[in-house]
């Protein structure tokens, strides 16, 4: 809505899907290993509860055993995990002490490899033990799961070494079994391809077909039911035929009871809600009749439920690790401030979760929160900090400090990126001690990995290492920086997101006296006060004014050119990113269950331009503007008439386009009042309720039609074309049309504005669709889901700042008007460690380019040079460039070449440019400075090299080789 609007996102689309390689965390709580001189050794115990619903399965209970006690929000954990039909577990973590035992992770490493890598079992003799070395990089966790048995009192666990033990006597693994001498067994026996064993070896066991390479859970056996009486008919020869046509081969031992078994899973991401919760039904088990005489015996002992459990571990501890890594940098964040500690686990979890993990939970709407307020607190930062920079350059500004490359660059410094969880959790990748990455990478293979096509593949080993490198976009690491702002904001507030953005090196702070200053300044539009009913326009507002020259100046438009310059543009900038954050907070809160992007829409909605235009012409606020346009007035004149208009007259293809001023006032009005109430948002809050009821009600929703009908023909398969506009006698004449699938449809409209006709033509095409019953596939449309969304009480989330008392007479008030500009709180050079900065020509106060005289510092004192120092000030000046001599600093110092940027405006016979110096080392930004504007490109340039010189100087740089003190200095 501003006179420049400037987008928040990366500086370019390349820059946003542009990707790197980062290292990802495996959290300390379990990667501390154990040695071979451990023996016995004490670990910590958790039992791992499953709580089935419905109860139709059977789990064997498991123990966790660490070697370091887990954090208490990781003890407290509970996950549900999402079976077929709807059916689900919940999962938790009990602690249950610690125990001393002798090492027996071969059951861990059998376990991992019959679910993992189960491949390795068709051999006859499996050989566990032996690691392939990847543990000693670091790439292992360090945990046993174990079964886990009832005391004697239910309410102790123990380890079930009595199935630990069985399993490990497995003929598999070079173990003998008893078996009987008769050719054709007994009655306690069963003939397998491994020979006679004893049933009792068989039941709760894991067998394998060699068939059909599958592996089978013996659950029980049929006594009734062999290859006679299963198929048995009218001829004896049947079930001959029906075996071999189910086995594809004749049995030779028929006579033996069929085995009730129950094929090996296949490993499944449990973490995925396949059906809402309510719909769990209860579902029979199927077994499968299996002949004895297929099957060779695996694994003794190893029975159904185990298998059960094992199903459910993966997922529960790849959701543990998460959290893990979740309370790792929740402790990281306490160290550096207090606030941190005081937010929720689970809530930073979500934080670092993005949609690709297909979770329950996601950073989206966290995002969307955290980006309303970041752009709200940078702006009011800038507001204050540069009085003298307009409407757009404060856009400039503020998107130079908001957009997606900046905020990864940030997040890159505070090493944020580790803590991301970014792919959807892949089973197959699940590892534990005894079974690590086969796919080892580290510092020395990135070369390896790195593919010219972006891929996550390490061509050296064929397969995808997920524990120590992965790919990340470089807006994925920026999107997690807002939504840990969010997460501050929902679980802390205002000062403590603030603190969080100090840390990570985004100004917040403000001086008390620039309000004040903002506020002196306004004073020039009280000269107006006879043209402007101020009474009326805060009974509009619903706020009475301490300071009505503040009301005033939001209805001053650029036209008027006696007041020094003062018109709504800064307070339109202002009350933009304050009205974009509450309406934000508004539609979170109401609003919980909708999804980020319907929010997104639902915002937009609201902001838009016609929106706040509408909000104008229904409160009057058009007929206050003060101006010298009578081409605007003529714009506000007819929008107004046709606003007014009954809807039975009203002709869609005459609408007229909404002029921007009228938005632009409502976001100026929303500004002054922010500043009169020394930024109270719970006032402002009000306010806004009051003023924007009718387009918060959503009655009478309106999306922006040409991306509503993009969206309708893309869910169809419709091929929508946009031909170029063609000048019209009058006014624009504009087509949209559409190939549904072999029939062309084609709608136009003519208006003065190219934009105006576009969106009517786009909404003919819209009627006739949905007139012929088309509508959206795989979304539902938002009036719909409006209607069915739940609904809260409306909150202002995280405002908890006092608001300061503007009293024009205070002790505070005189001081600040006795002082010269300052430069801004967390801008020092020497702190860039902290914070990268930017400043203006303003800053520099008192520099003389003439002549080279030095009248004041950053910190406001004042320094006079000797008449020799200014004569050799003056020699250097003549006879070489500014530009020339930031050169030579940076080259000095070890920093990347000054970039110059140009900034045009004015009329083509009227020029004027603005140019943006910027100075960085690597990919951090050190010092930005903005020159005032000039009438040839040369001396604008010049101009902010002199700026960022005088700067540089008085925080301890210069050209000379002897100048250390920042060469160096570790940024990370």
């Amino acid at each position: 809505m501003g006179a420049q609007r400037h987008q928040q996102g990366c500086a370019s689309k390349d820059e946003c899907s542009r990707k790197g390689i980062h290292e990802k965390l495996v959290p300390s709580a379990l990667r501390v290993p154990w040695t071979e001189d451990e023996n016995p050794i004490q670990l910590y115990f958790y039992y791992l509860r499953f709580v089935a619903n419905p109860d139709d399965r059977m789990y064997r209970l498991f123990g966790l055993f660490l070697k370091v006690r887990l954090p208490k929000e990781a003890e407290e954990m509970e996950v549900d995990l999402h079976l077929s039909h709807g059916r689900f577990v919940k999962a938790g973590i009990v602690p249950s002490g610690s125990i001393t035992f002798d090492r027996h992770e071969n059951f861990q490493e059998m376990c991992l490899k019959v679910i993992l890598h189960r491949s390795e079992f068709f051999a006859d003799f499996v050989d566990l033990g032996k690691h392939d070395g990847a543990s000693q990089h670091g790439l292992s966790t360090f945990y046993l799961l174990l079964p886990l048995k009832k005391q004697s009192n239910e309410d102790n666990m123990a380890i079930d070494w009595m199935t630990v033990s069985l399993c490990m006597s497995s003929p598999v693994f070079g173990q003998k079994t008893d078996s009987s001498t008769s050719s054709h067994g007994t009655f306690d026996t069963l003939k397998l391809i491994n020979g006679l064993t004893s049933k009792s070896h068989v039941l709760n066991s894991l067998v394998f077909t060699p068939h059909n390479r599958n592996f089978y859970f013996v659950d029980g056996i049929y006594p009734q039911t062999n290859g006679i009486s299963k198929f048995k008919d009218s001829a004896d020869t049947t079930h001959v035929k029906s075996c071999k046509r189910r086995y594809n081969f004749q049995l030779l031992y028929p006579e033996q009871p069929f085995l009730k078994a129950k094929q090996l899973f296949k490993l499944h991401n449990l973490l995925l809600n396949q059906m809402p919760v309510n719909t769990a039904v209860a579902k029979e088990e199927h077994f499968i009749p299996l002949p004895p005489e297929l099957c060779s015996l695996k694994i003794i002992g190893f029975s159904k439920d185990i298998g059960s459990s094992l199903s459910l571990l993966p997922s529960l501890m790849h959701r543990l690790e998460c959290l893990l890594v979740a309370i790792e940098l929740k402790d990281n964040l306490s160290i550096h401030f207090a606030e941190a500690s005081q937010i929720r686990a689970n809530r930073i979890l979500e934080a670092l979760t993005t949609a690709k993990c297909l979770e329950s939970f996601s950073l989206e709407r966290l995002e969307v929160l955290g980006d309303a307020f970041l752009k709200y607190a940078v702006g009011r930062h800038n507001f204050l900090s540069y009085r003298n920079l307009d409407e757009g350059d404060l856009s400039m500004r503020r998107s130079s400090l908001t957009n997606n490359q900046y905020l990864y660059e940030l997040a890159i410094r505070k090493n944020l990126q580790v803590y991301i969880h970014d792919e959807l959790f892949d089973p197959s990748q699940f590892f534990g001690l005894g079974y690590s990455c086969v796919a080892l990478c580290n510092e020395n293979s990135l070369e390896a990995i790195q593919s010219p096509h972006g891929t996550n593949d390490v061509s050296a080993n064929s397969g995808k290492c997920t524990r120590s490198f992965r790919w990340l976009q470089n807006k994925t690491v920026a999107d997690v920086v807002e939504a840990l702002i969010g997460v501050f904001l929902v679980e802390s507030g205002f000062k403590a997101a603030g603190t969080f953005l100090r840390w990570i090196g985004i100004p917040f702070d403000y001086s008390i006296s620039d309000l004040y200053k903002v506020c002196e300044e306004s004073k020039s539009t009280m000269s107006l006060i006879e043209y402007v009913d101020v009474d009326a326009l805060e009974k509009s507002l619903g706020y009475t004014f301490q300071h009505r020259s503040l009301l005033l100046q939001a209805f001053v438009h650029p036209s008027v050119g006696n007041l020094s310059g003062v018109c709504y543009q800064r307070l339109e900038f202002l009350g933009d990113a304050a009205l974009d954050y509450l309406i934000t907070s508004y539609l979170y809160s109401v609003y919980p269950d909708i999804k980020p992007g319907q929010l997104t829409d639902l915002r937009s909605a609201v902001v838009g331009n016609y929106s706040f235009g509408h909000i104008a012409v229904s409160n009057s606020f058009h007929s206050y503007l003060i101006n010298n346009s009578n081409g605007l007035k003529e714009a506000v004149s007819k929008f107004e008439n046709f606003v007014r208009l009954p809807d039975s007259e009203r002709d869609p293809s005459e609408e007229p386009e909404c002029p921007k001023v009228l938005g632009d006032i409502v976001e100026s009005c929303i500004g002054s009042v922010l500043l009169d109430t020394g930024f109270n948002l719970k006032e402002l809050w009000r306010v806004m309720l009051k003023l924007l009821d009718s387009l918060l009600s959503f009655t009478n929703l309106q999306l922006i039609p040409i991306r509503e009908l993009r969206e309708l023909c893309q869910s169809n398969g419709f091929e929508l074309v946009l031909p170029d506009i063609i000048k019209d006698k009058g006014g624009y004449l504009v087509k949209v049309e559409i190939d549904m699938k072999g029939e062309p449809l084609s709608f136009s409209a003519i208006n003065q504005n190219s934009k105006s006709g576009r969106r009517m033509a786009a909404k003919k095409a819209l009627s006739k669709l949905k007139a012929l019953g088309y509508k959206h596939k795989k979304f539902e449309s938002l009036e719909k889901i409006l209607r069915s969304a739940t609904k809260q009480k409306p909150e202002l989330i995280g405002f908890d700042e006092e608001p300061i008392l503007m009293d024009f007479d205070s002790e505070q008030y005189v001081k600040s008007s006795q002082y010269p500009e300052k430069i801004p709180s967390g801008s020092h050079l020497h702190n860039v460690e902290e914070s990268s900065f930017s400043i203006t020509i303003e800053d520099c106060i008192g520099y003389n380019c003439q002549e080279g005289v030095l009248v004041g510092n950053p910190m406001g004192t004042i320094e006079e040079a000797s008449f020799s120092s200014q004569r050799e000030a003056n020699r250097i000046l003549v006879e070489t460039s500014a530009r020339s001599r930031l050169f030579e600093i940076c080259a000095t110092n070890h920093w990347d070449p000054p970039s110059f940027e140009l900034c045009e405006e004015g009329p083509v016979h009227q020029r004027i440019f603005t140019c943006k110096v910027t100075i960085v080392m690597g990919s951090i930004t050190i010092l930005e400075c903005l020159s005032e504007r000039k009438p040839e490109k040369n001396a604008a340039e010049e101009h902010a090299a002199e700026g960022a010189i005088w700067y540089l100087k008085h925080s301890g740089h210069s050209s000379r080789p002897d100048c250390k003190d920042f060469v160096g200095l570790s940024l990370s």
